[in-house]
This record gives C-alpha cells, sequence and structure tokens, in this order.
C-alpha cells in the first residue's frame, strides 16, 4: 500500500531511503531500539550486483542484532531482467527496482547504494562484465563508497575466486570489492575523491557463503568450517514483536517486480560468512576486536556517557523526560572532531530527539507537481505532543530562499500551521533519476557530479529546515518537501514534490515500421506541466525523411491535460533508420522531454523524463498471411510489433480455444513463457497440436527450462527438452546451417547481415536435445563456447508446421531490428511458399 507498511517503519530509522516516505511514528519500543542503534559505532558494507542479491536475513540481523549502521551496495539497479507485474523496462525498470529495494530497506533497517554499472542482461563471465562496465569506472565508485560509508565489515555476497560459475555480474561485484578492500585506503588510488572524502581501511571483508555455493546440504555438512563464522539469524526481538527472519522475508517480499513474495518463517536460522581478508575474528562476532563504543572516536566518550545512561534508564511510559540529557550530548557531539561519526550520529541523535519529543515536522505542497517560475505554496505543520519547552525558530525552504521566522512556543499538543509561497526558480533541476539526465554506455550510467554517484535517489529540490530551540539549543531539522493527500480508496497518501517542464511530449510508439515508401501520419501527445501552456511542436527527422506540416501550434488550458496533433511523415525509397523527436517551443524555450510516471502501491510515484523520441526504420520486408493469433504469457510486445508491418494480431484466451476455433488463423504464436505462466495451456496443447497436424503454423517463444516438467507433459509434438542455455552476446557470430529451409527464403531472403544490430543478447532457454524430426535452422555460441544449434527449430506435423525458438524475438522487435522483423515474417509464413503468393507487406 502507498503509505509504505507504516507498521513497519521503525526501520526506516534514517530518512534517506525514500524522499515521500510516510514519517515515521514510533512506539516507545521502536523509540528504543533507535537508541540502542545510536549507542552502536560499527558498520557492515554488504556487496553484490543486483536488487534481489541481498540476504535479506544477514541485513536485518547486522542491522537489528548487531544494532550497526548497514548499507547495502548493490553494483546496478537491475535495468536488465523483466517486469512481472508491469510493462517498465530496461532503464524504466532500473527506478522500479530502485525504489523496492529502497523499500526493503524500509523494513529491514540498511541503507541502499549503487555504483554507474548498468545491468546490460545476464553476463556468463566477469570478464566479459568488468569490460562492458568499464572495470576502472566502477571500481571507483566502489572505493568512492567504501571512502564514504567506512564499513568495518564487508561481506560479499558471492565468491571472486570462482569465475564462470554463475552470473558475470555477481562474481564482478565481488572481484570490485576484494580490489577495493586495499584501494580504499591507497592515496594514489582515486585521488580525485579525497577533495570530499577521506582514506578508509576496513578491517575485514568476508564471503557470505551458503550451502548451494557447495552443490548440496551434505557436501557443505561435510565441508570444513574453520574459516567460517557462524550466526544465528532467526533471534526474536521482542520490543519490536517480531523475529528477524520474519523482518527478512517482509523486506525481500518488497521485489514485486521480480515475483519474490514470500511467507514469513521464525526460528533458529544459521548464516555463514567465510573470513577472507583483514583482521581474522577469535569468534562468531563479525565485530570482534573492533572499538563499536563511543570511545572510539575523540570526544565521543562524554558523548557515550549520557547516551548509556539514558538507554540504561530508558523511561518507556515518557521518553520525552530523556530530552534534556538528549540535547546535551547532542551539544556534545558538535564538538567531536571526527567528521564521519559526527554527521552520521547527529542524524541518528537528531531523530531520536524528535522521537522523544513527539514532534512532527512537516512541509507539504498543494500539488504534486511544479514547474520553473511557477508559484509553489507549501503548508508547514508542527506540533509538539510532550510537555517539554519547544520554540519553533524559524523555518526555512533551502532551495528557493524563502524563509519565515515564526519564533513561536510550540505548545503541548498544540498544532501549528504556516503557509510559505515561493517563485520556483528558473534554474531549478527537474526531477527525474539523475542517472538518467546524460546519454550513458551500455554498461555504464552518465553521471559526472561526484557527490551524486552512489545515491539511490536524486535529493529532493526544496527542503523545509526547521529550527528549534530545546533545552536553550539551536537545533536544525531537515524534511524534504513533499505532497501529501488523500484518497477515499486509500487515505492518507505521500509523494514526492516534482519540478517539471512546461511541457512535454510524447509518440506512444517507440518503434515505427515504414515497410513501403508510403506516407504514416505519426501522431505526438503534448502535456501541459502547468495552466494555459501555449506554443509550437515541429518534428525533428533524419537526414531523407520528409514532414508536413512543418510545426503544428497547440494551447492548452489546464495542467496535466494533453492534446494530440498528427504530422505526415514520408520515408526515403530505401531502406533508412534514425530517431524522430518532437521539438516544443514555448516563447523562446524549447523542450524535449517525454513524462514517464511509474505508480505502484508498493513504492511512491516516480517522474521520469526521458528524450522525447520514437526509432523508424524504412525496411524492404514481405510477408505472407495477415491473421495471426497470440496467446501471451508473462507479457511481450510481439502483438504491437507485428500489427507495425501489417498483420492483424488477435489476443487469444486459451480457455476460449475449442475444436475447431484456431482455423481461421494464419499463425497461432505462443508468448515468452506461456507455459510456465499460463496453466490452461497444458490442457489445451492437444488442440494447439491438431491445429498444425491440420496445416496450422505455430510458434512458441521461450520458457523457462525448471518448472516445465512439473507442469507438462510435452511442450512440442515431438521430444524436446529444455535447458538453461543461453548466448549472452548480442554481437555473436550466427551461422546458417540450414540455408535451403523456408525460414532462410520466403518470403525475405535471410542473410547474415540480418543479424548484424540486435540488442541485449540473442537468445535465451535453447533446447538441449531435439527429436530428428526437428531441423535446426542456425547456430551460433558466444565466445570460448561451442555453437549451439538449438535456438531455432523446425519440425513439420501432419499438414502444418511446429517451430521452437528462445530467440529474444520480444526485445529485438520492440527494439526495431529489421533482421528480427524479417526473420519472423518468414516464420509466420512457412509453409506458404508453394500455397501463396507472396503480397508485400501494406504500408
Amino acid at each position: 500500500m502507498k503509505h509504505f507498511w507504516a507498521c513497519f517503519l521503525f526501520l526506516a530509522f534514517l530518512s534517506s531511503n525514500s524522499l515521500a516516505q510516510k514519517p515515521d511514528k514510533p512506539t516507545t519500543s521502536e523509540i528504543y531500539h533507535h537508541l540502542q542503534k545510536l549507542n552502536f559505532l560499527g558498520t557492515a558494507l554488504y556487496v553484490a550486483a543486483h536488487p534481489d542479491d541481498e540476504n535479506t536475513n544477514l541485513i536485518s540481523y547486522l542491522s537489528n542484532h548487531e544494532h550497526a549502521h548497514t548499507v547495502y551496495l548493490s553494483m546496478t539497479r537491475g535495468d536488465g531482467g523483466q517486469n512481472l507485474i508491469g510493462s517498465e523496462l530496461r532503464e524504466l525498470l532500473g527506478v522500479l527496482r530502485t525504489e523496492e529495494l529502497l523499500a526493503a530497506r524500509n523494513i529491514d533497517g540498511g541503507e541502499q547504494r549503487f555504483t554507474r554499472a548498468n545491468d546490460f542482461g545476464f553476463s556468463k563471465h566477469p570478464n566479459e562484465t568488468l569490460k562492458i562496465w568499464d572495470k576502472d569506472k566502477v571500481l571507483s565508485d566502489v572505493v568512492w563508497a567504501i571512502r564514504n560509508i567506512k564499513p568495518d565489515v564487508i561481506i560479499n555476497r558471492f565468491d571472486h575466486r570462482t569465475p564462470g560459475s554463475t552470473h558475470g555480474h555477481h562474481t564482478s561485484s565481488a572481484i570490485l570489492s576484494m580490489e577495493a578492500f586495499d584501494l580504499a585506503n591507497d592515496a594514489t588510488a582515486y585521488p580525485e575523491q579525497l577533495k570530499s572524502t577521506s582514506l578508509w581501511q576496513p578491517k575485514r571483508v568476508f564471503f557470505n557463503t551458503s550451502w548451494w555455493f557447495y552443490g548440496s546440504q551434505e557436501n557443505f555438512e561435510k565441508a570444513d568450517k574453520s574459516n567460517l563464522v557462524k550466526m544465528d539469524v532467526g533471534a526474536y526481538y521482542p520490543d519490536l514483536g517480531l523475529s528477524n527472519n520474519e523482518i527478512a522475508a517482509m523486506a525481500r517480499s518488497q521485489h514485486l517486480c521480480q515475483g519474490f513474495g514470500r511467507l514469513t518463517d521464525r526460528g533458529s536460522s544459521d548464516e555463514y560468512v567465510e573470513f577472507l581478508k583483514g583482521d581474522k575474528p577469535t569468534n562468531n562476532d563479525l565485530f570482534a576486536g573492533i572499538n563499536t563504543t563511543w570511545s572510539r572516536v575523540k570526544g565521543g566518550e562524554a558523548v557515550g556517557e549520557i547516551l548509556y545512561k539514558v538507554q540504561d534508564n530508558f523511561d518507556f511510559r515518557d521518553p520525552s523526560k530523556h530530552l534534556p540529557d538528549l540535547v546535551k550530548a547532542y551539544q556534545l557531539l558538535q564538538k567531536v572532531e571526527d567528521d564521519h561519526w559526527r554527521t552520521l550520529k547527529s542524524e541518528e541523535l537528531k531523530n531520536l530527539i524528535l522521537e522523544c519529543a513527539g514532534l512532527y515536522l512537516e512541509a507539504s505542497s498543494e500539488s504534486g507537481t511544479t514547474t520553473p517560475g511557477s508559484t509553489a505554496k507549501i503548508r508547514i505543520e508542527a506540533i509538539n505532543r510532550s510537555a517539554r519547552n519547544i520554540t519553533l525558530k524559524e523555518i526555512d525552504i533551502i532551495g528557493a530562499s524563502s524563509k519565515l521566522t515564526p519564533n513561536a512556543a510550540l505548545s503541548n499538543n498544540e498544532e501549528k500551521n504556516f503557509e510559505i509561497s515561493f517563485t520556483v526558480p528558473e534554474n531549478t533541476n527537474y526531477t527525474s533519476p539523475y542517472w538518467l539526465n546524460e546519454p550513458g554506455t551500455l554498461g555504464t550510467y552518465t553521471v559526472n557530479d561526484q557527490s551524486l554517484i552512489g545515491k539511490p535517489e536524486t535529493p529532493a529540490a526544496f527542503v523545509a529546515r526547521f529550527v528549534l530551540n530545546l533545552a536553550g539549543t539551536d537545533i536544525a531539522f531537515d524534511k524534504p518537501v513533499v505532497h501529501r493527500f488523500s484518497k477515499p480508496d486509500k487515505g492518507e497518501l505521500y509523494e514526492p514534490f516534482a519540478v517539471l517542464p512546461e511541457a512535454t511530449s510524447k509518440i506512444d510508439e517507440k518503434v515505427l515500421i515504414f515497410a513501403t515508401d508510403a506516407t504514416k501520419d505519426i501522431q505526438v501527445k503534448v502535456r501541459a506541466g502547468k495552466d494555459n501552456v501555449a506554443g509550437t511542436v515541429a518534428l525533428d527527422l533524419p537526414t531523407g525523411w520528409t514532414v508536413t506540416p512543418s510545426s503544428i501550434p497547440f494551447n492548452i488550458p489546464q495542467k496535466g491535460q494533453e492534446v494530440t496533433v498528427t504530422f505526415k511523415v514520408t520515408p526515403p525509397h530505401t531502406d533508412s533508420e534514425g530517431k524522430i523527436s518532437p521539438i516544443i517551443t514555448i516563447g523562446n524555450k524549447k523542450y524535449g522531454k517525454e513524462l514517464v510516471e511509474i505508480n505502484y502501491d508498493h513504492i511512491p510515484r516516480q517522474s521520469i523524463l526521458l528524450p522525447s523520441e520514437a526509432k523508424v526504420v524504412r525496411m524492404d520486408i514481405q510477408k505472407s498471411g495477415e491473421h495471426i493469433a497470440y496467446i501471451m504469457g508473462a507479457g511481450d510486445m510481439v502483438p504491437e510489433s507485428l500489427e507495425q508491418i501489417g498483420y492483424q494480431v488477435h489476443i487469444i484466451d486459451p480457455n476460449d480455444i475449442q475444436k475447431g476455433s484456431l482455423d481461421k488463423y494464419d499463425a497461432v504464436v505462443v508468448g515468452i513463457r506461456a507455459y510456465n505462466v499460463v496453466e490452461a495451456l497444458k490442457f489445451k496443447q492437444p488442440l494447439l497440436f491438431e491445429y498444425v497436424k491440420n496445416g496450422g503454423t505455430m510458434i512458441v517463444q521461450y520458457n523457462t527450462a525448471g518448472r516445465w516438467a512439473s507442469q507438462f507433459e510435452n511442450i512440442a509434438p515431438y521430444d524436446l527438452t529444455l535447458s538453461s542455455d543461453r548466448v549472452t552476446d548480442e554481437n555473436s557470430e550466427v551461422k546458417i546451417v540450414a540455408p535451403g529451409n523456408p525460414l532462410m527464403n520466403y518470403p525475405n531472403n535471410i542473410q547474415k547481415s540480418d543479424f548484424d544490430g540486435w540488442v541485449q543478447e540473442r537468445g535465451l532457454y535453447y533446447p538441449k536435445t531435439w527429436s530428428s524430426e526437428f531441423t535446426p535452422v542456425i547456430s551460433m555460441g558466444d565466445e570460448g563456447e561451442s555453437p549451439t544449434e538449438g535456438s531455432l527449430l523446425v519440425a513439420p506435423y501432419g499438414e502444418g508446421h511446429y517451430i521452437y525458438t528462445g530467440l529474444s524475438f520480444f526485445r529485438e522487435l520492440p527494439a526495431g531490428v529489421s533482421g528480427a522483423y524479417k526473420l519472423f515474417a518468414n516464420m509466420l509464413s512457412v509453409g506458404k511458399s508453394e500455397v501463396k503468393k507472396e503480397s508485400n507487406v501494406k504500408g
């Protein structure tokens, strides 16, 4: 729900994990839990490659049992995976998974950081991964993280010593961590970082091993464990009313787009970490021999003397009694010379002061968005729910140069409300993920501001700074400006307060295929970011393409409204591809961004500004047949892509398949992973095979091997065994092994060049064995591996044809890869060369 698991917010001690998190409202038991964390001066850094790689059992244990400052460093944001709950892929999926990680950390008590590495898809070996990532750049980010977080302990999720045994990203994360362990304390390594941070040497580094790294529980039981540290992570926390493994399960369940919802469990549960390097602990305590008390920092003993006493004598009925001591500890803490611990613990202590005082501070906008030059109205709420004397001296909106000085006494339980209006500065940055602001590469995002590298989100555009006087001391509390509102079916909700352009544009179809040189109507949607927006929109085209009219005026009276304008675009006579981009002109300003919003109940709404553009492809392609039945699986955009080249695609429900009901279709296509997720298919398979036997064409796209045997007796009319084989290099060599097969010749002649320009991968989950009735048509393989011929198999069955393919058409067609379109058109046309004449695709 949009209230972000309010019942578990006791675990979200630091506010840095989400800009629009619903404010904490902790119980006194939860406040005491925060006090325990305040009094532990130790830090653990957990390192892995992707969202979902992290061991939430261990992160929660470190944060809630050890009370350590615990950070998960994920190399990537998970951009290269798939999405089980929506249509977001690539960079948009990375934004969604970033927020799911933050939601998980808000439950297990950890913090979240990243590098600039882009999840470019599955990689078989770290050599490939580190080459594509640009090893030095990502290594510098890991060093930057260590120097800033200053962990005592580093725990790698994966083993750096076993390249090729798992995803290349996994092994790479461990390799980079091991190298950074030494480099973080080397002044000659990335010296430019030392302008804003300092050297750091972690005490020790571990590998979070498990029985599955040994192949089986039996092997693990027999293994020498003398170098392992064992922890029972099933501890029960009476002050929270939860077991550690319950918290971990709830955190892991936030990875909804990956289908990781899981049941909670309770009871003893062992975790193991293998010591790799540094100062080896003498017992099963990861922090053994490390001073984690206030005495570890100069000047800290005086702070600790006060805070340990507060902890020992904590008043669960009235924690506000401790405010004088907490304020005194805060004063002493400001004199501590150690910048790292002073900054970290000052924030923790200020949050504890707020909680003990029952102070509620909020700055909320009346609207969820604004634009540069517009007026923003901010409602300020402040309430002191304790009997202590507190004065609200000043409210400063950072980012807007707007200030109030109420000097108002906050009496017990009397709400104070104020309003601040300000003009949004023209130079205010738009609210969008910072790592998407500049074009990146296949392997890394471009982030030029060193201070942003690693941050999970773009910092809030505006922050309200409340200056309060407590016990004679002025203390500043920062709260990001948010948008608070309610919905009848969901209650109170919080969203980020976003700064957006005056107008944005969008072309719905991201790839436009021109199969002839005929003119097409291209629609552009223009959306207003404020009231009364008027201007013109034009199209920027590749060389050789033409458009009429040259520009179209628009006038939009209301914020959020859209208008649609239509251009006529004519392609060149010969093959060509490029991008078309709408350009909006308002006065002397030009805008070329598309606004994408990601809005799910389990994360805050996200506003992403991307270049407004669409790929246009002029290709000479032919087809045979018109009507295609499509059975959706886990979700893909193949149907829309086929419609681009003139097919009429009919999405059908397999439950509706009856004897003879498919005969009207030229082909039946089964979407990706359909046999994994559509249970009805196992009952309708005989009818599908009957359709093929009677002369139809059936194309089955990839399914995952792991779930097949338990659900279905047969995926094909002949023997076919799936595997996890894949070819991850999209540029790997392709050989045509059956050049005379119709798939390579009709109605389009397929050449090796048609496999140029593919994206992310060749394909996945290829069959490993098949009966002699199948003909393999092409072969391919990643570097250093034997080629496989299982990516495209065709077999006659009765009067028809059955095709199984693991080729990634679900990626290639939406990306506008012309060779993939030609090959898919041939697959749909197989068997028709003797029955139907070639027909040009309608433009």
